[in-house]
């Protein structure tokens, strides 16, 4: 670790290092946040806890607040009103909301190889022009009659990150929506959700959350999404909402809401108050110094990383067959098309990066 660094928004003075110690236990040398990230120790004894609440038929109440706990602490991340933050389970089910929004034969620009989740929706549904161009040339590909750029944010892949300026830049100019999948992101990489018009994340990689739960930051206007999922409690007064069709959908974005993972959402709500304890700046900073660590010794040793610079993942073309003999050593890292991917996230150390460096010099 980087010893004194204070990393705390909320002024205590642990240090970055002794905080992460108290929250994080790996077994192994675990360089795999990009497919999973580690539990705090906080973030275990939550769900525990809600658990037993459950078990032990406790009222479930206090669970439903770590969900507008959870809504709240994402929109600070964010940089939006939590008005306009969503909470769902997956990314796929805010991106099959937008691609419903949008008309027949409407022209939806997208990355090659983007994630699944993000673009599937929109070729799900039959009827759109659905087309995809190099990462790098995305801004320059939006043309008149381009209805919506999609891109995550940090491309899962390989860690490439996406020119979203230039691309929010690009889209406005030819009357285009943005949506950004910051699931790959979130977390390490500051995220200006007001920037864009529609952004989702999953809370299970760089949030380090549970499975299950994920967050859609919706225009103020809701741009123009029909709340398709909506159930109970996508209403202006949930529980009185229970029986028949919602007479009154939330005046926010929580009229976009799916029934909450109550367990995932408790777990979640820890995590992401550690991680506003810490400050994304930190972990920033913390993630790519050790990524910019590992491109420097695969250099050394001759290999040749997809550039990704500022990425806190690193993928290396030709080394993706060496995952099971690092695994078998505890070693945890990505096998993705042949490439070996690293992702470096809060929990990891330079004597991490080390370790990983040696083992393929072997």
């Amino acid at each position: 670790m980087d010893g004194e660094i204070q990393g705390t928004q909320s002024g205590s003075m642990e240090t970055f290092e002794n905080l992460v110690r108290a929250e994080f236990t790996p077994k192994n040398t675990y360089l795999n946040t990009a497919s999973n990230g580690l539990l705090p120790a906080r973030t275990v004894g939550a769900v525990q806890q809600a658990v037993r609440m459950r078990a032990e038929g406790m009222p479930l109440g206090p669970l439903y607040e770590d969900v507008e706990a959870a809504r709240a602490s994402f929109a600070r991340l964010a940089g939006v009103p939590a008005e306009r933050v969503a909470t769902g389970a997956s990314v796929a089910e805010y991106g099959g909301l937008i691609a419903a929004s949008l008309p027949a034969g409407s022209e939806v620009l997208t990355a090659e190889a983007d994630f699944s989740s993000l673009v599937n929706p929109f070729h799900a549904r039959g009827d759109l022009k659905v087309r995809a161009v190099p990462l790098e040339r995305l801004a320059e590909s939006v043309r008149p009659g381009t209805a919506l750029v999609a891109v995550s944010a940090a491309q899962s892949a390989d860690g490439r990150l996406a020119d979203l300026p230039a691309v929010r830049e690009a889209a406005r100019a030819h009357g285009a929506r943005t949506y950004v999948d910051a699931s790959q992101s979130a977390g390490w990489l500051p995220l200006e959700a007001d920037a864009d018009d529609y952004v989702a994340s999953v809370g299970f990689k760089w949030l380090f959350g549970p499975h299950g739960a994920a967050f859609f930051v919706a225009p103020r206007d809701f741009g123009g999404l029909t709340p398709l999922l909506a159930g109970w409690v996508a209403g202006e007064r949930p529980w009185d909402s229970c029986y028949g069709p919602v007479e009154e959908l939330a005046h926010s974005a929580r009229r976009f809401d799916v029934s909450p993972a109550l367990f995932s959402y408790a777990g979640l709500r820890a995590s992401l108050e550690l991680l506003e304890e810490i400050g994304v700046d930190v972990v920033h900073a913390h993630d790519v110094g050790l990524a910019d660590r590992f491109r420097a010794g695969l250099a050394e040793l001759g290999h040749e990383p997809i550039a990704s610079p500022g990425s806190a993942i690193v993928s290396v073309p030709g080394l993706g067959h060496r995952q099971g003999e690092l695994s078998r050593q505890g070693i945890e890292v990505s096998d993705r098309s042949g490439n070996l991917r690293a992702a470096f996230h809060l929990y990891n150390t330079p004597a991490d990066v080390d370790r990983l460096l040696r083992v393929l010099a072997a």
